[in-house]
C-alpha cells in the first residue's frame, strides 16, 4: 500500500482533505501520495510565520545552529532511504541521488556554522570628519520578513535545503513550496525539523498546487521570495510584485570552452570525460549542465571524437541500478520537448553525431555539431542530455561565443594559462567561471547565481542569508574613541 505523506504546517504534521499521487518517471509506479493543504491551512501557516517573526529573530544563535546540525546529522543517518526517495520521485540515478543527499548535509552544516557567526556586527568609526567626533556606528543585519521559498524538481532535496537552511540560520521564518512533481524529498526536511526545538510557526513545508501560487506571491506578509526555476515563471513573479525582494536562480545554457593550450592527451581525455558526464548527469536537468562546447581549432579534431566516445559510454537505464549514469527526464512530455528541439536543429542543417533517440521519458545522450543560430537549441536551455559543439579560432572568438547568449549562469574554461583564466573572469558575462573544469561545478557555500536572463541575486548559504536580511545602523554618541 502506498503511504500518504502529510505536510508540515507551522512545525506540526498535518493532513489535508485531498492528496495526489507522486509517480516515477522511469516506470510510472506510484512512489507515494502527498497530502494537499487547503486554502485555510495555507493561511494558517502564513499567519503563524508572520506572527512569530520577531520571536524567531531573537532566538539565540546556538539554538538555531543546534537545529541545523541536527538536520545534517539525521540526513546523514538516513542517506540511503532518502536517496531512494529522490531517485523514485525524480528518476535521478541512485549514484547522483546519494550525492544530492551529501550536498544537503553540507548545506545544513554550513548554515549551522554561519548561524554561530552571523550578525556579530561591524563597528565603524564616524570621527573621520569633525561632525562625527565621539560617534561610532554599529552595523547589524535584521530579517526583511517571512520568506516564500519556491523550489524546483531537479534537485528536490538540496534546492529545498538552499531555501530553508539559510532562513533558519538568519532567524527568518520560511514557507517552503516544493515542486509538485517531487514534493516528498522536501517533506523529509520538515520531518527532521520537527525533531528540533525551533519555535512553532517558524517554518512550514506546503505542497501547494502551482495554480494557488499567485495568491501566496502577492501576500504582503511574505516580503521576500526565493525562486529557483524557469526564466518565464521567475520573471513573471518579479514583475507581479515589483516592491518585494526577489532572488531568482533561473536558467542557463552552460558553455565549456577548451582553449588551445589544453593539448596533451591527458588534458583532452579529462575534458572529454568531464564534458560527457556533466552534459548528461541528472539527465541534463541542471541549470549548469554542459549544453555548449566551444573548442579552439588547434585541438578540435583531437577532442571531438573523444567527446563522442565518452558520451556514447554513458550508461543509460534504470535509475535504481548503481551502474546507471543517465536516467529518464522528469516526464515523457519533457523528453518529447527535447526530441522536438533536436529534430528541429537537424532539419535546419545540424549534424547529429550520436544519440537523438527517445524511449518514453528517456532521451539518449546526444551530440550535435553545426547547429545554426536560428535553432532553438542554440538559444534556449535544453534541460536534457544534449550538447552542441562549435569550433572557434582562438580565445577571443571562444569568449565571444560564450557571451552570445541571453543566459549567463556559469562557464567552464579548460586552460593552463593563469592569465587566460583572469581574462575569462573579466570577459565572460556569467555569475561564475570555473577554470580547468566544466561549468557544472558548484560548492554549496559559494555565491551562486547568474547574469543577464539567468537571474537576480545569489544563492549559497551566506549569500542567501544576506538576501533575507538588511543592514540596520546603530549610531552611538559621546564616546571616547
Amino acid at each position: 500500500m502506498t503511504s500518504t505523506h502529510a505536510f508540515w504546517l507551522a512545525g506540526r504534521e498535518v493532513a489535508g482533505e485531498d492528496s495526489f499521487d507522486v509517480t516515477s518517471p522511469w516506470d510510472g509506479r506510484v512512489v507515494g501520495r502527498a497530502s494537499v493543504p487547503s486554502d485555510a491551512q495555507v493561511e494558517e501557516a502564513v499567519a503563524a510565520a508572520y506572527a512569530v517573526r520577531d520571536e524567531f529573530a531573537a532566538v539565540p544563535a546556538h539554538v538555531r545552529a543546534t537545529a541545523l546540525d541536527h538536520v545534517a546529522k539525521r540526513l546523514t543517518e538516513r542517506t540511503e532511504e532518502i536517496a531512494q526517495l529522490i531517485s523514485g520521485e525524480n528518476g535521478k540515478p541512485i549514484k547522483w541521488a546519494r550525492g544530492e543527499v551529501a550536498r544537503a548535509v553540507s548545506v545544513f552544516r554550513l548554515a549551522a556554522e554561519e548561524a554561530r557567526r552571523f550578525n556579530g556586527g561591524e563597528a565603524q568609526r564616524l570621527d573621520t570628519d569633525a561632525g562625527g567626533q565621539g560617534r561610532m556606528a554599529l552595523i547589524r543585519r535584521f530579517p526583511k520578513g517571512v520568506v516564500l521559498g519556491i523550489a524546483p524538481f531537479n534537485f528536490p532535496l538540496n534546492l529545498c535545503a538552499h531555501k530553508v537552511a539559510p532562513a533558519i540560520a538568519a532567524g527568518v521564518p520560511i514557507i517552503l513550496k516544493p515542486a509538485p512533481a517531487t514534493p516528498l524529498s522536501g517533506l523529509v526536511i520538515g520531518e527532521l525539523l520537527a525533531e528540533t526545538e525551533l519555535p512553532a510557526g517558524s517554518w512550514s513545508v506546503l505542497p501547494v498546487a502551482n495554480d494557488k501560487m499567485p495568491a501566496l506571491v502577492q501576500d504582503e506578509r511574505l516580503p521576500v521570495i526565493s525562486f529557483t526555476g524557469s526564466e518565464q515563471v521567475g520573471y513573471a513573479i518579479m514583475d507581479s510584485v515589483p516592491r518585494k525582494h526577489c532572488t531568482l536562480e533561473l536558467g542557463g545554457n552552460g558553455a565549456a570552452v577548451v582553449l588551445g593550450d589544453w593539448a596533451s592527451d591527458a588534458d583532452l581525455d579529462w575534458a572529454a570525460s568531464r564534458i560527457a558526464t556533466f552534459s548528461n548527469y541528472q539527465g541534463g536537468q541542471s541549470c549548469i549542465s554542459v549544453q555548449r562546447v566551444i573548442i579552439d581549432g588547434a585541438v578540435y579534431e583531437r577532442l571531438l571524437p573523444r567527446i563522442v566516445a565518452a558520451v556514447e559510454a554513458q550508461v543509460t537505464g534504470d535509475p535504481a541500478d548503481d551502474k546507471t549514469e543517465v536516467g529518464p527526464l522528469v516526464s515523457e512530455a519533457a523528453a518529447q520537448r527535447v526530441e522536438s528541439w533536436v529534430n528541429e536543429a537537424v532539419e535546419l542543417g545540424a549534424t547529429l553525431l550520436t544519440g537523438g533517440e527517445r524511449d518514453g521519458a528517456t532521451y539518449a545522450p546526444t551530440v550535435l555539431t553545426g547547429v545554426p543560430a536560428g535553432a532553438t537549441l542554440a538559444t534556449e536551455e535544453v534541460f536534457g542530455p544534449v550538447l552542441t559543439i562549435t569550433k572557434v579560432d582562438g580565445e577571443a572568438e571562444a569568449f565571444a561565443a560564450v557571451n552570445d547568449s541571453k543566459y549567463g549562469l556559469q562557464a567552464g574554461v579548460f586552460t593552463h594559462d593563469i592569465q587566460a583564466a583572469f581574462r575569462a573572469h573579466r570577459a565572460l558575462e556569467v555569475g561564475g567561471v570555473v577554470i580547468g573544469d566544466v561549468p557544472s561545478y558548484r560548492a554549496d557555500q559559494m555565491p551562486y547565481g547568474g547574469a543577464k536572463q539567468s537571474g537576480v541575486g545569489r544563492e549559497g548559504v551566506r549569500s542567501a542569508m544576506d538576501d533575507y536580511t538588511y543592514e540596520r545602523v546603530l549610531v552611538l554618541t559621546g564616546l571616547a574613541l
